[in-house]
């Protein structure tokens, strides 16, 4: 057996190779302490100063995770550095950093190129190098084995090259990075069986796949898949809502059915950093093989638009109460772009803050995880939750985006003057308009 393979197979198995993670956020993160969890010492690799100070501390800056994993992880050796000399120190390179869209929701790349500019003249013989961040097929054979060969290593033989996509779900109880199944890949036999060995170190159940590609665009199918039925019931709540029909309750209805029918729910919008965004990385892609995926940028059309329809819904409410939107306070309830996390990121709630001033309309929001709104890239607003025990009398529309399970909902229901729900959370409740 190859020399590198062996070691490398050795260390995994053992739990005695050091782990060195890129990019310390939703994913990079989980993974550390899943690492740590198993007695493996580790190294974040980060060039955010304060997050490596808060994590060097034993602090959490992510809310569903407790400061007490991270004492664990401190504890079995974790460190979090911004030097990336210290690549030379690791066994395994696993890369987690944003992969957003340009303004023309064309792929960004440069967090993926940043990181491999720095860890590239520290890179040595013998390690393994696995993406976890979510791209269009082809990435890691186009992009990073190049940068790979550029140092003179021969991938496969000396150094190994993986394909692994993230499937964190934060906030869900139900299943963690240890449980959820892992696909993995490898641009050779021995890469595969290298990154395979890494991972069964960690989680309960890897699913090798033949090609870093087909891992690539497994992961986009899982969040097109999404997209598009999200879309679909979207476009059907806006039809069901012109009919007097309660959407919430034909899903309901339709779920009884034992085969053949996955329920997907409609809200304010797409959120987070995966749904909203990694459809087009596919799109654009397609359209380099002479194919317009048109379906899947209908669906993107309809998930982007629904805040405006949501700000239609508000406004016509308001006119209904002899009210004009202009002249409303608005409050939301929920910034997070899903429920019981502090991720506002492609949170719809934004989108709508900008919405509704741009209307006239003056807007604060509540939201338990999420104190403050600052200094956000494409928004000017800066906003800090408000205490809606006391405040919520004030509102003209109190409008839930976020259906946090932290809030008082019998209370909310009892003093709004007029409550908007785009959740379904008070779908059974003839006082509430839903939108």
């Amino acid at each position: 057996m190859n020399k590198f393979k062996k070691t490398l197979i050795d260390k995994f198995s053992l739990h005695s190779a050091k782990i060195g993670i890129v990019g310390l956020g939703y994913v990079g993160l989980p993974l550390i302490i899943r690492f740590a969890e198993e007695g493996n010492k580790s190294v974040g690799f980060d060039i955010d100063e304060e997050k490596i100070n808060k994590l060097n501390n034993g602090n959490s800056y992510i809310n569903h995770i407790p400061d007490v994993k991270i004492k664990l992880a401190l504890n079995n050796g974790f460190i979090a550095v911004n030097d990336f000399q210290k690549i030379l120190d690791v066994d395994a390179i696993i890369i987690c950093v944003p992969t957003p869209l340009t303004n023309n929701r064309e792929p960004d790349l440069q967090y993926i190129r940043g990181s491999l500019e720095l860890i590239q003249p520290h890179l040595k013989l013998g390690q393994l190098l696995v993406l976890e961040s979510t791209t269009y097929p082809g990435t890691t054979e186009e992009i990073i084995a190049p940068f790979i060969e550029d140092r003179g290593f021969s991938i496969g033989d000396n150094f190994f090259l993986g394909y692994s996509p993230e499937r964190e779900d934060p906030g869900n109880e139900n299943f963690n990075t240890q449980t959820i199944p892992k696909i993995v890949s490898g641009l050779t036999s021995d890469c595969l069986k290298v990154t395979q060995t890494l991972y069964n170190s960690i989680v309960e159940t890897t699913v090798p796949v033949s090609s870093t590609r087909v891992a690539e665009m497994s992961k986009i199918l899982e969040n097109i898949h999404r997209a598009v039925n999200i879309g679909l019931v979207n476009e059907l709540k806006m039809v069901t809502d012109k009919m007097n029909i309660s959407i919430h309750e034909v899903i309901e209805a339709a779920s009884t059915k034992p085969f053949g029918f996955t329920p997907f729910y409609p809200g304010p919008g797409l959120g987070g950093h995966c749904i909203p965004i990694d459809p087009f990385y596919l799109t654009w892609k397609a359209k380099q093989f002479g194919v317009n995926t048109r379906f899947i940028e209908l669906a993107g059309e309809v998930n982007t638009k629904m805040p405006e329809w949501v700000v239609d819904k508000v406004e016509i409410t308001l006119s209904e109460n002899m009210k004009t939107l202009e002249d409303s306070r608005i409050l939301l309830l929920g910034v997070a772009y899903k429920k019981n996390i502090d991720d506002i990121r492609e949170s719809p709630a934004l989108r709508l803050i900008e919405l509704f001033e741009a209307k006239g309309a003056s807007v604060d929001y509540h939201d338990p995880y999420v104190p403050e709104l600052n200094n956000l890239k494409g928004y000017k607003s800066s906003l800090r939750s408000i205490n809606v025990k006391e405040n919520i009398k004030n509102y003209d529309a109190v409008l839930l985006v976020t259906d946090h399970d932290d809030f008082d909902y019998n209370f909310i229901a009892k003093e709004s003057q007029l409550l908007i729900d785009t959740r379904g959370y008070y779908r059974n409740n003839k006082m509430v308009i839903q939108a």
